[in-house]
């Protein structure tokens, strides 16, 4: 058991360090374009599975926007998630 948790906490410690080594991109060019609220956000939501596997392949896909509204943008993105995963009645099966 104490073995695990040397194990688990190393690997925890390499993981943080590693994380410090994290390209960084730049969010000034995304200020100036136009915010996005509530109903981009639920579009987002929606997509955001199609937009994660091109954001696999493609440097200029992002599954979420940077330049949003805030709170609006948030509730739309979960809604749009929500609704394309089936939201909670999918898992009552």
């Amino acid at each position: 058991m104490k073995k695990n948790l040397v194990f688990i906490g190393l690997a925890l410690v390499m993981v943080i360090l590693f994380s410090g080594c994290a390209d960084v991109s730049t969010v000034c060019p995304a200020e100036t374009d136009t915010l996005y609220g509530f109903w981009y956000g639920l579009w987002h939501g929606i997509v955001a599975g199609f937009a994660f596997i091109g954001s696999l392949f493609s440097d200029d896909i992002a599954v979420y926007a940077v330049n949003n509204t805030g709170g609006w943008y948030d509730f739309g993105f979960l809604l749009g998630i929500g609704a394309f995963t089936g939201g909670s009645s999918s898992a009552r099966r």
